[in-house]
């Protein structure tokens, strides 16, 4: 161990701590159930499992740059998965509701700080030229283990116990730890100024009470207290926060590198795309069960083409970038990923399982190579000593655009009166599929803004770093 490749180390690290944040953020869903019956707790109060680690994972992002800037990304990464695999430990260990939920907390918090110091290790690593490879590493985790979240989630709470949904993250995660102590290398930023204390004050709490209100409108009502109070609140301090962050001479989040082009753009093509993407994979599965009668199961499976078809894109976008650039691989991509979108709310579709299937496939795989492509574009022209934050921007920006998906496919939902579970027309459910067919196309606009040319190698590049980079992917 002593002798490996550091380049080949972050990847194999990354690719694990992603894993296991991504499998997390999907496996308990199947198990809320079975969590609440054991416990004695309504079902309603079981779901503070779920919201709890979301919450706790948007309340830690806005600090992720800074802390890897000010104490070194290798530190600040594996001290988050160290406390993410103890955190999880601790959560199959839970013999009651509360302490499930404050490790989930927990958790949340250590997930939250792995994927944007993850990322800013990861290309720091590779310089521009070289990232497009990386999309077969950053398709598995962001694809792959989410997809399979929910069905791995079922199958361990029916032949085992939920808690074996917490308890594979251990052995996983104490590797890549021990890994991680020996093969990555130490960078740090020499951040000016202290800390932004008031814009700490202002972003974290902004982003934890709209993604509480994001995740809880749809299902208690946008008119509800909690919610009512929360979102207009949570918006309110965003305001205040972005403008402070622009006034700041450090600030904690650096907008003003929105001021370069590419990069703003690739930022809102991730707010779309992620909105488009998981509000298609909350609609559907909802208009599947409604023109079909499948059970949960079944409409779970149907979406995990999808899936497979952003494995394949990975290879695609691969070797097609090089070749026709940025703009000309993500206009095309995002178009057709318009129509299959569109298309999924055709009626009789939903009828064939097979068009399901195919349908799904091709979105994974058109709007999976729009996604690595503007990823990877975006982050062409940043600066080295800027990259944490805005690897930590990126996401931020990306995350809550999920979540804005999900609530605005929700809503759309709930004005067409398909809302009741006793309600079984398709219309409303279509209507949001349209919705995000929409966002979609809008991010086919923002892409035109994307540079003609990919990110080309140094003068002065040398062949054996291709080589650890072959080797590394």
């Amino acid at each position: 161990m002593k002798g490996i490749n550091p380049r080949v180390a972050v990847v194999i690290v990354y690719t694990a701590a992603m894993c296991m944040n991504g499998l997390d953020s999907t496996i308990v869903g199947p198990a809320l159930l079975t969590i609440a019956r054991d416990f004695g707790e309504p079902v309603s109060a079981a779901n503070t499992v779920e919201v709890a680690f979301l919450v706790a994972l948007a309340v830690s992002l806005p600090v992720a740059g800074w802390l890897g800037d000010r104490f070194g990304t290798k530190r600040v990464f594996l001290g988050s998965l160290a406390v993410f695999t103890a955190a999880s430990a601790a959560c199959g260990l839970s013999q009651g509701l509360t302490a499930l939920v404050l490790a989930r907390v927990v958790q949340g918090i250590a997930g939250g700080l792995l994927t944007p110091v993850g990322m800013t290790l990861l290309f720091r690593a590779f310089p521009p030229h070289e990232r497009m490879k990386l999309s077969k590493v950053l398709i598995v985790p962001t694809a792959l283990m989410p997809a399979l979240g929910p069905p791995l989630g079922g199958f361990l709470t029916e032949h085992f116990s939920w808690h074996w949904l917490f308890f594979v993250n251990v052995p996983i995660g104490a590797a890549a730890v021990l890994l991680g102590v020996v093969g990555l290398r130490e960078h740090k930023e020499n951040a000016e100024g202290g800390f932004d204390l008031t814009g700490f004050l202002l972003a974290t709490p902004a982003l934890g009470l709209l993604t509480y209100a994001l995740g809880f409108g749809p299902v208690h009502g946008w008119t509800s207290p909690s919610v009512a109070v929360a979102g207009p609140l949570g918006l309110a301090l965003l305001v205040a926060g972005c403008v402070h962050q622009l006034r700041a001479k450090n600030p904690l989040l650096e907008l003003r590198l929105l001021a370069d082009k590419v990069f703003a753009s690739a930022t809102v093509l991730a707010l779309l795309t992620s909105a488009g993407l998981m509000g298609v994979l909350f609609a559907f599965p909802l208009l599947y069960q409604a023109a079909l009668g499948a059970s949960a199961l079944d409409a779970g499976l149907s979406v995990f083409p999808e899936a497979l078809g952003l494995m394949l894109a990975s290879q695609v976008a691969d070797r097609l970038m090089p070749k026709l650039g940025p703009r000309l691989l993500a206009v095309p991509a995002l178009l057709l990923a318009t129509g299959v979108f569109a298309a999924l709310a055709v009626p009789g579709v939903a009828e064939s399982a097979w068009a399901v299937r195919a349908l799904m496939f091709c979105v994974g795989l058109v709007l999976g190579t729009a996604v690595l492509t503007v990823q990877i574009a975006g982050f062409a022209d940043v600066p080295p000593p800027a990259m944490g934050q805005a690897m930590g921007l990126f996401t931020i920006v990306r995350t809550l655009g999920g979540a804005l998906g999900i609530a605005a496919t929700a809503a759309v939902i709930a004005a067409g009166g398909g809302s009741h579970a006793q309600d079984t027309a398709p219309g409303p459910y279509r209507a949001a599929i349209l919705v995000t067919a929409g966002l979609v196309a809008l991010g086919a606009l923002c892409a035109l803004r994307m540079p003609k040319e990919a990110p080309g190698p140094p003068p002065f590049d040398d062949e054996p770093q291709d080589e650890e980079m072959q080797a590394a992917a």
